[in-house]
This record gives C-alpha cells, sequence and structure tokens, in this order.
C-alpha cells in the first residue's frame, strides 16, 4: 500500500462537501469518496477539519451533518498565505512563485493587476 501525500484525505472529504447540495453525516461522505475508509477515519478527519475552521457542524438527529465552511479557491488562499507567512523572504518565494506561472495564468495575473500583456 503506497502512502497518500498529507492533506490528501482531508482534501478528498473537502471535495466531498463541496460537491454536496447539503450537509452530509459522516457515513454519506465514506460512501461518496473513491477509498474504502472506516466511519472512524472520517468522523476523525470532520473533527480535525472543523477545528482548523474549514467545515461547520450541526445536528442532525443523534449525529452531526457537515458542509464546508469555505469554497476551494479561499481554502487555497489560505494555504498560500500559510506558506508565505512561514517564508523568511517572502519576495524570494513570490517572484519564485510567479515565475513558474503558465503563459495563461501569467495574462491573467497581469490582467487583475491592470497591467497590459507584453
Amino acid at each position: 500500500m503506497t502512502k497518500r501525500p498529507d492533506g490528501a484525505l482531508e482534501h478528498d472529504i473537502m471535495t466531498v462537501l463541496w460537491a454536496a447540495d447539503a450537509p452530509l453525516l459522516p457515513g454519506e461522505i465514506k460512501d461518496r469518496l473513491s477509498i474504502a475508509l472506516a466511519y472512524t477515519s472520517v468522523a476523525t478527519v470532520l473533527g480535525r477539519l472543523q477545528t482548523k475552521g474549514l467545515v461547520e457542524r450541526s445536528e442532525a438527529g443523534r449525529a452531526f451533518a457537515y458542509r464546508a465552511a469555505i469554497d476551494e479557491s479561499q481554502l487555497a488562499v489560505r494555504r498560500i498565505g500559510e506558506v508565505l507567512s512561514s517564508a523568511s523572504d517572502k519576495g524570494q518565494v513570490l517572484a519564485g512563485f510567479i515565475g513558474s506561472l503558465s503563459k495563461k495564468d501569467m495574462n491573467a495575473l497581469r490582467s487583475m493587476l491592470g497591467e497590459s500583456d507584453s
């Protein structure tokens, strides 16, 4: 069995919640995942996601139902901010990130900044 990257299960669960039209019970989330997991594993990860502020829970009978508290783009922004805040040279990190962008992404960034293509 190969080890999954850190955060992969959290991301898989968030993907299920982003696609849902309504809050889901842990068992419903478990059933929608592409990997076989124990109910308790899903419940444990949901608890961690709630602690991080990524999901919200509400009572649903004797259980809790969960929904995403932020959307995928908000999560990406949060993660980028965490990486930048942990860097000693933010300028170097930003320069490296910008240098890794595709031409299409670079044009989108220029457009957001009000610059023309050059």
